[in-house]
């Protein structure tokens, strides 16, 4: 996959082609672009089950001619009952990745869908009933979908630890194992409950019916989360972290995400001449490998829940001297040492740009593959794990505390390029989301390849990723084995991957050209595509 298709009417890129098709059918329909964004991420909670669900949350920027590019955030607490001694009773050191215990945290994706929708109506004219948005994601539930190789690998990696867990088996195993590759998949649970916010509303899930079976469930499981926790939670409007770079205006979200990691590294990469490398050269690597670590520094110190945080994120990139001092860090020659990585997180990224120039760039997460693993038995909801990245050592920047926003790793990236380009792109991978945005962004923009080259060419991770414990260089093997001696000479930890390797992540891009042109790209890593009319 190297040539970028392009369009003018619209163009939907996500990790599922369903799903893209699915955003594609509302546009043509004569929807806006948040509304084909409802029915993209509806469809890929159907169809890449493993990756994100409506029990998660959800991060959007979005951006209209004339108007200032804003963030909705649909990122769910954790339970008023999820404190410390809350675990010290059930006698845990750390909070559980799996089961009810891990299922701490609100989801807040369905508010993000409906603080979305209300924008549609509020501003952009939009007129299609909810129905119609959810209509493809409802078919695939019922009738049923063909399992990718993806899905049906992680549930076979992960059955021990997911197979226990209250509704797992039920739900996502097919004659008790885990589905094979094209296997047909139905929901029909989940596809009741859609069909369900279909007819009551959205809101029915926080303060509603489907909330108060929803509720009672996640307590008889055993979870921290009650009824309350719905009722007083909704998605929130906020303004994103910006960077004026030297190519554009860069947006991405505030915390508690990490979007200032994403936008420091371009940042630094600015000041540090990467434009003066060769594209996928061993500089061009090492200069944004060593940039990620000045900015993965910086997340660890510092980024939390925005009320609990001592550094302004914005000020960060607005600060001269503090840009300056971190890229007078960065050796050009040889690698700092590592190893301070995050956990893996599975997610997926989306984007859509309409016809009149309005763009969405979306995440939708469980944080690992399959969250908890604890399925709502009536509702065939599966429950996010985010909240297990809490600590339970009160000395530690992210600790567990009732009501508290969990750290995210989601951010998806928005820029206005000072060439009159407006671009959409993002990713999913942990770690690996804010480098690979660095990968795209730069050989798109700086270096000037077509989208669809820029997400095809090999990358790179630094970190830990899919249950791995090393936090090693990778490097697809597509890599020249000259950059590879090169980089290992600079003193990077090297492991190879495969040549195509989704633990780099599936990343995604729609630009809007000053013509009206749009340009799409699908990372041939996903079972994903770009499509437009």
């Amino acid at each position: 996959m190297l040539n970028s298709p392009r369009a003018r009417r619209g163009m939907a890129s996500a990790p599922h082609a369903l799903a893209a098709q699915a955003a594609l059918g509302v546009l043509r329909d004569g929807g806006n672009a948040l509304e084909a964004m409802v029915a993209a991420a509806a469809t890929i909670a159907v169809v890449y089950p493993h990756m994100n669900s409506i029990g998660g949350d959800a991060f959007w920027n979005v951006y209209a001619p004339g108007e200032k590019v804003f963030t909705i955030e649909a990122c769910g607490p954790t339970a008023r009952a999820a404190d410390l001694a809350f675990y010290a009773e059930r006698g845990c050191m750390t909070i559980p990745t799996r089961g009810p215990l891990a299922a701490n945290t609100v989801a807040g994706t369905l508010s993000g869908w409906q603080q979305a929708l209300a924008i549609s109506r509020a501003r952009w004219r939009g007129r299609l009933p909810l129905t119609r948005l959810l209509e493809d994601a409802i078919y695939h539930a019922n009738e049923g979908i063909a399992v990718t190789a993806s899905q049906a690998r992680t549930t076979r990696d992960k059955l021990a630890e997911l197979e226990p867990q209250a509704g797992f088996a039920e739900h996502f195993l097919i004659d008790g194992r885990a589905p094979d590759v094209g296997a047909v998949f139905r929901q029909r649970d989940l596809g009741a409950t859609l069909r369900h916010l279909a007819r009551k509303g959205l809101d029915d899930f926080y303060r509603g019916e489907l909330g108060d079976a929803v509720g009672a469930e996640l307590q008889h499981l055993g979870s921290p989360l009650t009824r309350a926790d719905l009722v007083a939670y909704q998605a929130r409007l906020s303004k994103p972290l910006e960077l004026r770079h030297s190519r554009g205006m860069l947006y991405n979200t505030a915390p508690p995400t990490q979007g200032l990691v994403s936008l420091l590294i371009l940042a630094l990469a600015d000041r540090i001449g990467l434009d003066r490398a060769q594209v996928d050269s061993a500089d061009y690597v090492h200069l944004l490998v060593e940039a990620s670590k000045r900015a993965f520094l910086v997340r660890n110190q510092h980024v939390t829940d925005p009320a609990y945080m001592r550094l302004d994120a914005q000020g960060c990139l607005d600060d001269e001297g503090f840009l300056a001092s971190h890229a007078r860090a960065i050796d050009a020659q040889r690698a700092a040492p590592w190893g301070d990585g995050q956990p893996p997180a599975d997610t997926v990224w989306m984007g859509v740009i309409d016809a009149e120039g309005r763009a969405v760039s979306f995440i939708q997460s469980i944080y690992h593959e399959f969250g908890s693993g604890v399925v709502l038995r009536d509702s065939g909801i599966n429950w996010q794990n985010r909240g297990c990245s809490f600590s339970l050592d009160p000395r530690q920047l992210n600790v567990l505390a009732p009501s508290r926003l969990p750290f995210h790793t989601l951010n998806p990236a928005l820029a206005l390029l000072d060439d009159g380009r407006v671009l959409v792109y993002g990713t999913m991978g942990g770690d690996g989301q804010p480098q690979t945005q660095a990968a795209v962004f730069t050989r798109a923009v700086l270096f000037g390849q077509p989208l669809q080259q820029a997400i095809t060419a090999p990358r790179w991770l630094l970190g830990r990723t899919w249950g791995e414990s090393t936090d090693t260089l990778k490097l697809e093997s597509r890599f020249p084995s000259a950059l590879i001696e090169a980089l290992t000479s600079r003193g990077h930890e090297i492991e190879l991957l495969q040549a195509f390797d989704e633990r780099v992540g599936h990343a995604g891009a729609v630009a809007r050209h000053p013509s009206g042109v749009i340009e799409g790209a699908a990372d041939p890593r996903s079972d994903g595509a770009a499509v437009g009319f």
